[in-house]
């Protein structure tokens, strides 16, 4: 690892902290059709307590750090405050800072790493909700498209046929089971893994994310957490095969392809 590489790693860490207090605002709003960023009247809206709706004063909005100081809990009703909120704010600095160590400081850096945070978006609100928004993934699917093409690391060709493959799949499981085994956000969300990945990367993701399916879905019965009838929310699979595959894909391509010779 170079010093610059060494030096991006807490600067992207702490954005990521940022980026994921964002994220937890922003799933909470969503899910109660909510405005985002801004209020009714045109000013900054700034969190509040989902119990006593008091608006967070900025002290109490410094991610990880405030959670810890007011013990979990709010300054106003002294009513605890939901582990999600430090939960994905480090896991969201993790996740910018694993784009730092592998890319170190560079433009593909910081592309990953935002494409990281849209996942884990995507992720956070399916397991919460079981649900893929098409108002997330829609608008991501074009300019991950046109960041992806201006990159110019994967041909426009293999991010097409990415995109066909990743929602052909899903569709095609749509089609035929009429929508009982999956919902039409998967559909997209196989376009938007397509449109990052291309075509060879969205077929590694595919295999990584059944693989691993099953093997937690396995464990989770073992561990009887679940039964065989139990629904797991599927996106979280692909999303963070679709992140692994962002950072090492063609290492973990190249130890496949070793095991199948």
């Amino acid at each position: 690892m170079n010093i610059l590489s060494s030096i991006a790693i807490p600067y992207f860490f702490i954005l990521g902290l940022i980026i994921g207090s964002f994220l937890n605002a922003t799933e909470y709003r969503l899910f109660r059709g909510q405005r985002i960023g801004r209020s009714k009247k045109g000013g900054a809206e700034r969190s509040r307590c989902p119990h006593c709706k008091i608006q967070l004063p900025v002290k109490d909005l410094f991610p990880v750090v405030s959670f810890v100081l007011l013990r979990g809990r709010c300054r106003s009703c002294k009513k605890k405050i939901s582990v999600q909120y430090p939960l994905i704010e480090l896991v969201a600095g993790v996740v910018l800072a694993l784009a730092a160590y592998r890319f170190g400081w560079s433009v593909q850096a910081f592309v990953t790493a935002l494409f990281g945070a849209l996942l884990l978006f995507i992720f956070l609100y399916d397991v919460k909700h079981e649900l893929i928004l098409d108002k997330i993934t829609v608008p991501a699917i074009a300019i991950v498209f046109v960041v992806s093409w201006w990159m110019g690391y994967i041909p426009v060709t293999s991010l097409l046929a990415g995109a066909g493959v990743g929602g052909g799949f899903f569709l095609l499981q749509f089609v035929v089971s009429k929508g009982k085994w999956i919902g039409g956000g998967d559909i997209r969300l196989g376009v938007l893994m397509g449109v990052m990945l291309g075509v060879s990367g969205t077929l590694a993701a595919l295999l990584l994310s059944y693989v691993g399916g099953a093997i937690i879905a396995l464990g989770l019965i073992c561990a009887k957490k679940a039964t065989v009838k139990s629904h797991i929310p599927f996106g979280t699979f692909l999303t963070a095969a679709t992140y692994a595959i962002l950072l090492y894909g063609n290492e973990i391509i190249s130890w496949y392809l070793h095991l199948l010779s």
